[in-house]
């Protein structure tokens, strides 16, 4: 699958490497040119000189940018999707990520406004970045919390998910974005003020059916 990572931080860089070594072909951009030449030689993928270039063509383009930004690089590059499913993996934290930046709905519906039509899932962001180099814990495999509208989009991410070696769990309406970001908001503030390793990860275990 070709897949457009947008953000080269510790997350994108993750992510991306994890996406490389299952055999994708991983684009990836970042708002300097230069860190994301490095970053992509270091993992293997391929460095874009913008996000418009680094979508063209994608299947999946995965949001890995600071989420008061999210919006604003969804609608930049709508116009050259082209049919990509668009994946928000960002946490909407305030300033002190005491809290999150925003109420009564998420940074994920956000993204969709700006989207346009264009579908968009939530996912990823309550996966911690040591994670995507470990995805399983116990011989069972983490669960990647997939929300969105559109259940052909929540497929090809499940897909995805799958293909690193994670579980989806198909949440189903993006409404549960919401959810998610407060679950991720819980284990970062957890790691961050108990001083714990930056593995830890959610699980919904028991009966399914």
């Amino acid at each position: 699958m070709r897949i457009a990572v947008i953000g080269a931080g510790t997350a994108g860089s993750a992510l991306g490497r994890a996406a490389v070594r299952a055999g994708h072909h991983v684009h990836l951009s970042a708002l300097r040119p230069d860190r994301a030449r490095a970053v992509a030689h270091d993992i293997g993928a391929t460095p874009a000189a913008n996000n418009v270039v680094a979508v063209e063509h994608a299947e999946l383009v995965v949001l890995m940018v600071p989420a008061v930004v999210a919006p604003f690089v969804a609608a930049e590059i709508a116009p050259a999707l082209a049919g990509a499913v668009v994946v928000d993996a960002t946490n909407p934290l305030d300033e002190t990520c005491s809290d999150l930046a925003i109420e009564g709905t998420s940074g994920a519906e956000a993204v969709q406004r700006a989207a346009g039509s264009a579908p968009v899932v939530k996912a990823f962001n309550t996966i911690l970045a040591a994670r995507y180099a470990a995805p399983s814990e116990n011989g069972r495999p983490l669960q990647v919390h997939i929300a969105g509208d559109d259940e052909t989009a929540r497929r090809v991410v499940g897909d995805f998910a799958r293909s690193l070696g994670f579980a989806p769990l198909d949440v189903e309406g993006l409404r549960f974005a919401r959810s998610l970001e407060e679950m991720a908001f819980l284990n970062i503030t957890l790691n961050a003020t108990r001083g714990w390793s930056w593995q830890t990860a959610w699980q919904l275990v028991g009966p399914m059916a």
